[in-house]
């Protein structure tokens, strides 16, 4: 098993391999997919776009193709999700990094299928998309439990149909997504998804907008989602719960403490 380690957007991105790591310049563009958009969409960053947008020292009809391609794309998803998922922030400051890491990681990962990689796995702080099968198995990974980041809620298997998986929370953040008022139902939101991209916004939207985006998301039958309540319970979609796998010392250690309804 290979693994390259590196960080961008704040986080570390890993991309595992089977075999021998992808050639220097392949390994080169992956990186640069994450830093490029870092450096056009921060608001960490003074010398970003979108934080000259937030200075009003930039306007919107002049910022690059690659920025106006990313705020074409997440204005559908709002559209799409009713407002659950928001390009702005309560004051009212484009902020577009609900959809930038996705992006990134979706670019990354047509990086190395064009370069021929075809098995691997990229972990970008906690989402993750894979290609193809870890040796003879698929693709393993944990959601970790939001009450005790030592344990596992449960593991799932990438692959077909969902090679993605997305996670959105207040365990490590706190309260940073934003959404309609009365609706923060969720604790943490874990979606299972087509694409990285869907998986991520989705992630996000469910955890803004409560029951009711959740509902909506599952409806087209596109994902799969696994949710834990503020009340800590678990809500798992029916496709989801079974295939899911649980550990020892996930959610039934500590006989009660969860009980486990079905989205729909």
């Amino acid at each position: 098993m290979s693994r390259t380690v590196f960080t961008s957007m704040g986080t570390v991105i890993s991309l595992l391999t089977p075999g021998p790591p992808p050639a220097a310049q392949v390994l080169a563009a992956v990186e640069r997919e994450f830093h490029d958009r870092d450096r056009r969409f921060s608001l960490y960053r003074a010398d970003s776009e979108v934080s000259a947008l937030a200075r009003g020292e930039l306007q919107l009809t002049a910022v690059s193709p690659e920025f106006r391609s990313t705020l074409h794309r997440a204005t559908g998803w709002e559209d799409a999700t009713h407002g659950s998922f928001r390009t702005r922030s309560p004051n009212g400051v484009l902020d577009l990094s609900g959809l930038v890491k996705a992006e990134a990681m979706e670019a990354a990962g047509n990086r190395l299928l064009t370069a021929g990689a075809g098995h691997w796995l990229l972990n970008a702080g906690g989402d993750v998309l894979v290609s193809g099968r870890n040796g003879t198995m698929a693709w393993t990974v944990g959601i970790v439990d939001p009450l005790d980041r030592t344990a596992l809620i449960t593991s799932v298997q990438l692959g077909e149909p969902w090679p993605a998986l997305a996670t959105s929370g207040v365990a490590e953040r706190g309260e940073h997504i934003w959404g309609p008022p009365g609706h923060a139902d969720f604790l943490q939101v874990s979606v299972l998804g087509p694409d990285i991209v869907t998986a991520d916004v989705l992630a996000t939207a469910i955890m803004a907008g409560g029951r009711r985006a959740l509902e909506a998301s599952v409806s087209g039958g596109n994902i799969d989602a696994l949710c834990i309540t503020r009340d800590d319970q678990l809500l798992i979609t029916p496709r989801l719960r079974a295939q899911v796998t649980a550990p020892s010392g996930s959610w039934n250690a500590g006989a009660g403490r969860r009980s486990v309804p079905e989205a729909s």
